[in-house]
Formats: C-alpha cells, sequence, structure tokens
C-alpha cells in the first residue's frame, strides 16, 4: 500500500488562524494525505486569535525525515529579530524532492534560508521582506500579485491568499490529483461569484 503523503505544519507563537486550514482540512479530508504539527518553541503555541496548539514535532531534520512537504504559517513573531531558523528543515525537505511553502510573516523563514534565491516568489506586497530582512537573496524575482506563486517546489502567498496558497500547494504535492485541485480551485471561486 503507498504511503500517504505527510505534511508538517510549523507554527510559532501568534500564528494567524485564517492561514492553515483550508490546506490541512483538504490535504487529509480531499487528498487522502496526513498532517502533523510542528514548532520550533517547546511547548503550546497560541494563535493570534488565542487558541492553545500543542504540537507534534519540533522542527529537527531527523524527527522529520518523513515529511513530504513543509507549509511555514505566518504569524506575528516571524518578523522579529529572535525568530527561530528553521532552514535546515526547509533544505532537508527539498533535498529529498519535497515541497516547501511559506505565506505571510512564514515567507521570511523561506527567505532567510535563501530558498527564493533563483526563484519567483511573492509575500506581503512589494518591498515587505525588505523591510523585515534588508537583503534577502531572490529580491529581484519578488512578484507583486494578490495570490501563490509556485517555482518549482517553492509555494509562496500573501497573508490574504490562503485559497491560492492551498491550490498551489496541493497542485505541487498531489501532481497526478491537477483535476481534483481545478475543482477544489472552482469550489473556492464560487464565494467570490456575484449574480
Amino acid at each position: 500500500m503507498e504511503q500517504k503523503k505527510l505534511i508538517g505544519f510549523v507554527f510559532v507563537d501568534r500564528f494567524a488562524d485564517w492561514e492553515f486550514g483550508l490546506l490541512s482540512g483538504a490535504s487529509t479530508d480531499w487528498f487522502g494525505g496526513r498532517s502533523v504539527a510542528l514548532s520550533p518553541l517547546p511547548g503550546p503555541v497560541r494563535s493570534i486569535g488565542g487558541f492553545r496548539l500543542v504540537p507534534d514535532r519540533g522542527t529537527g531534520v531527523e524527527e522529520n525525515s518523513d515529511l513530504d512537504a513543509v507549509a511555514v504559517i505566518g504569524a506575528d513573531s516571524w518578523p522579529d529579530d529572535n525568530a527561530p531558523d528553521i532552514s535546515p528543515l526547509l533544505h532537508a525537505t527539498l533535498a529529498r524532492g519535497g515541497i516547501v511553502g511559506g505565506i505571510c510573516g512564514g515567507t521570511l523563514a523561506l527567505a532567510r534560508a535563501g530558498l527564493f534565491e533563483g526563484r519567483r516568489h511573492t509575500s506581503n506586497g512589494p518591498g515587505w521582506i525588505e523591510s523585515k530582512l534588508s537583503d534577502y537573496a531572490g529580491s529581484s524575482l519578488y512578484q507583486d500579485v494578490p495570490r501563490a506563486v509556485r517555482d518549482g517546489h517553492i509555494v509562496s502567498a500573501p497573508g490574504s491568499a490562503p485559497g491560492t496558497f492551498t491550490t498551489s500547494f496541493l497542485e505541487a504535492l498531489f501532481p497526478e490529483s491537477a483535476g481534483q485541485v481545478a475543482e477544489m480551485r472552482a469550489f473556492i471561486a464560487r464565494e467570490y461569484e456575484t449574480a
């Protein structure tokens, strides 16, 4: 039997409640994957909305060698000078052919790891990453768009785009399910149709 694909969701304090639910729910319920909560911090973390999350694992490379993908969820604390460095986890996941995504403040973790070098990417608006990291590799390839950007195995999105972050991430992780991803994209878009 084929092993179900496993996504590690990285959470830090003051994580954004709205940025992960569609991806975690769809990947498990609609695409037959599995999800696991990771945090570089010991103990529980709290969302911006005040919810308490107890991670299943840390962000060490060895304990996460079974991950097929990593999704770094935005948080008010990613811009902090003492934000955790999860570069080893991100690089190890990519090295074995996995998918790495970041949304909103989570894109800073990818930028710190140098993953945007030579890759198209986006975040919370032109100059936002530079305002937090004065000089990051790949800044010239920033895309000023309101939706997720996928370049190979890297997916990035502004915090206002959890829908396209989800569909782009799933498209990268489940290439054999392009039709199902297209159905999901249409399903999400229905909310914005005008009568």
